[in-house]
């Protein structure tokens, strides 16, 4: 496995893939781990998690460096990430032991109760466009639950996922506790197969969840999935317009595009549709893009060539059928220009596959009831904002629209005191909040009744 540079083209570091045989040591070193580990207080867990905090936040320059050097994040995005990183991890420090404290249920027993408890091993298969994120928003309640996880990281960001290794070791958590597995893709399934891993979670592509998914169940393993998003940006007449602008433009623009929650439709009413076009072509032609290492720079560039090559397939098969570029629309190498289309249909690729770089899409719709439809026309179902001044609209739209997440007046983010995920084929599960640290664990009943 290469970590490559997408900005200058030049190699970083060759990294071995694990042979089977190291893969069933490391598993194996887990287990032992997870048996001490299991027994610890929520008390020693949450310290050495604010350990990790802190080490987060006192390392966060190199730590922000390696993302940006090995998927071309813009610097100052690496740094906010790595922070947040820090964020989910006090948080579930100070909150995981009420989450999962017993539960008594009123029965005709004299004390029955639900109790949690953890699992073992669990797998996460993470993918590169949020190198430490999507990592630490699974660890942090994993690990506080009592589990201990293994990672399999994309292949191009291979030196974050031996920081985060390093993090938690450096931070008190016991060898084994959190394992980074340099292995490829198709190594995962044998790693799914391996009776000591009990779970698996994923944030991917579709084929990627599809097969993992099929893998895990086939063994009787749960699964937690969160897959691509195709997020819609519905705008009302009565919204705050300058606001919407902006943020429309940073849900889209955001770590060059590739996010899987980023608003990628834009929904526009017929009445404001001209001068918010004109809006959000001025400001994106003024968005600053180059050297992710640049703390101004606001777009970078996209994580592999390929990945800017089949972006431009989508636009240029969504121009053939109508569509019309306003600014943007190429790349060189992996450079993608900031792009904005209108006169975008529901038939387009832009608008059914997920697009995941710098372009957003526009589209007009007439009434309330065409916008939900138009936002639901796709096999997606991640998330959605909606741009208004009426609660009333809102309450009326909420039952109608398939999502995981309705945002009024802002963009969709994660945030871990809120469940994260969707449905459709943007997945299953959620991350998150009191929700997430209950997806790998034993739901225990204990009944006790007198003889």
């Amino acid at each position: 496995m290469i970590s490559k540079n997408p900005y200058t083209n030049q190699v970083i570091e060759e990294h071995a893939v694990l042979s089977n045989r190291k893969i069933d040591e490391a598993i194996q070193t887990a287990q032992d781990t997870y048996l001490e580990w299991r027994q610890t207080s929520f008390e020693d867990r949450a310290s050495v998690l604010l350990r990790v905090a802190e080490i987060l936040r006192s390392e966060k320059d190199t730590f922000a460096q390696h993302s940006t050097e090995e998927m071309g994040k813009p610097i100052s995005q690496s740094i906010d990430e790595i922070e947040k990183c820090a964020w989910v991890c006090e948080y579930y420090a100070k909150y995981a032991k009420s989450f999962l404290a017993d539960e008594t249920i009123k029965t005709d027993a004299y004390h029955s109760y639900v109790r949690y408890e953890p699992l073992g091993v669990i797998l996460a298969v993470m993918p590169w466009n949020y190198p430490f994120w999507q990592v630490f928003r699974f660890a942090a309640p994993t690990l506080m639950a009592g589990n201990v996880g293994v990672l399999k990281h994309a292949s191009n960001v291979q030196r974050c996922a031996q920081d985060i290794q390093y993090i938690f070791e450096k931070a008190g958590c016991p060898k084994g506790s959190f394992l980074n597995l340099p292995i490829s893709g198709d190594q995962v399934k044998s790693v799914l197969e391996n009776p000591i891993v009990k779970a698996a979670t994923l944030t991917g592509s579709y084929p990627a969840g599809s097969s993992v998914a099929s893998i895990a169940g086939k063994h009787i393993k749960k699964t937690v999935l969160e897959l691509g998003g195709s997020n819609a940006l519905i705008v009302f007449p009565d919204a705050h317009l300058d606001t919407a602008i902006d943020t429309c433009i940073q849900a889209r623009f955001q770590n060059t595009g590739q996010s899987c929650i980023a608003g990628k439709r834009l929904l526009l009413h017929e009445s404001i549709h001209d001068i918010f076009v004109e809006k959000v072509v001025e400001k994106v032609k003024n968005l600053k893009v180059g050297d992710p290492m640049d703390p101004d720079t606001f777009i970078g560039v996209m994580a592999r060539d390929e990945l800017a090559e089949e972006l431009q397939e989508q636009v240029d098969k969504s121009l053939a059928k109508g569509a019309k570029c306003l600014v943007g629309g190429t790349h060189k190498n992996a450079f993608f220009k900031p792009t904005v289309l209108v006169d975008v249909t529901s038939d387009m690729a832009v608008f059914t596959e997920e697009t995941f770089g710098p372009v957003l899409t526009v589209t007009r719709f007439s009434t309330e009831n065409e916008a939900i439809r138009l936002s639901n026309t796709n096999e997606f179902g991640l998330g959605v904002s909606i741009f208004t001044q009426s609660d009333e609209r809102v309450h009326r739209m909420l039952p109608n629209l398939e999502e995981g997440a309705v945002f009024v007046n802002d963009l969709v983010k994660s945030d871990p005191r809120l469940p994260f995920g969707g449905i459709k084929s943007s997945g299953y599960g959620r991350e998150l909040s009191h929700f997430g640290i209950k997806e790998f664990v034993n739901i225990k009943t204990v009944y006790m009744k007198t003889i």
